[in-house]
């Protein structure tokens, strides 16, 4: 009887904490926005060693977690049959974002490569959840998602100079593809009834597994101090703490509206690179940031309800 009692009760819980989750999503977003900061202090370290150690520290964080109270969601999780080639398709998804972003900042500069990437996620989202016939986004997302891709792009890209290599605005679209379609999978496990700590801590095990071997090249940094603390910030705060409030916010936030909302990473990006690194926004820029900050808020913000007599 008590279980069926605590399902009637959860829709109700998930309708009032709405705003709560939206808030989660838009933490983790200025979590992810802090690793190109700290990137910066770990000197000659390769982007393809920074990221597996993310994605392996990061697994684990979340793999403890998903084995709280005995692991029992982490079991029901993978019980099901269904459920692994989601997970697995997941776990691709995750290390082909991370590869891909680090070539595609590699070949077209940071600021191309990071507005293409996160830009371009939302609108693959959206068309993701039209082919799989996932409730249709909404006019406000619609708008708030343009006013904050333009707003990102004045953001990051004005008054910059950066080359833009057509190879690389390519794989950054390839890792705005694969962040799209992870957040859609874990979106589809997580309303479907799963764990969300189970969800995330399943796939990113999983890319875990497949970066691990990666870690026994180029990473003498992390042998240092500073290096060390560099890779637990990284992997334990940015990736297993970031992806945990984005995993529990997809518990009744829809993924095209998700992925809208870590359109704030880059903002908190651009902040932290003025305030610690010396770096200066220009007007188009300042701008772009004004334009982010309200489509967001637009976002978050509950919609109205109108009532007839």
């Amino acid at each position: 009887m008590s279980q069926n009692t605590s399902v009637r009760r959860a829709p109700r819980r998930a309708a009032s904490a709405r705003p709560r989750l939206g808030g989660d999503i838009l933490l983790a977003a200025s979590l992810w926005g802090t690793t190109g900061t700290v990137r910066t202090f770990a000197g000659d370290a390769s982007a393809l060693s920074v990221a597996a150690i993310r994605i392996v520290i990061g697994g684990l964080v979340l793999l403890a977690f998903a084995c709280a109270r005995r692991g029992a969601g982490l079991r029901r999780l993978l019980g099901d049959r269904r459920n692994l080639p989601l997970i697995g398709l997941g776990a691709v998804t995750i290390v082909v974002y991370q590869v891909a972003f680090f070539l595609a900042v590699g070949r077209t500069g940071v600021a191309v490569g990071t507005v293409v990437t996160i830009g371009s996620a939302p609108a693959f989202a959206g068309v993701i959840g039209l082919l799989t016939r996932r409730p249709g986004p909404a006019g406000r997302w619609a708008i708030a998602t343009a006013g904050a891709v333009a707003g990102c792009a004045l953001l990051v890209g004005g008054g910059r100079d950066a080359g833009v290599e057509p190879a690389g605005v390519a794989l950054a679209l390839l890792s705005g593809l694969a962040y799209a379609v992870y957040a859609t999978v874990a979106s589809v496990l997580i309303t479907r009834g799963e764990e969300d700590r189970a969800v995330a801590g399943a796939m990113f095990t999983a890319a875990a597994v497949l970066l691990a071997p990666t870690l026994f090249s180029g990473s003498g940094w992390l042998l240092t101090g500073s290096g060390a603390l560099i890779a637990l910030y990284l992997g334990v705060i940015t990736t297993g703490g970031g992806y945990l409030l984005f995993a529990r916010g997809l518990r009744t936030t829809p993924a095209t509206t998700a992925t809208t909302l870590t359109l704030a990473e880059p903002a908190v990006a651009a902040v932290l690179g003025t305030a610690l690194l010396g770096e200066r926004l220009d007007t188009a820029a300042v701008g772009g940031l004004a334009l982010l900050a309200a489509s967001l808020v637009v976002l978050v913000l509950p919609a109205r309800r109108k009532t007839r007599r």
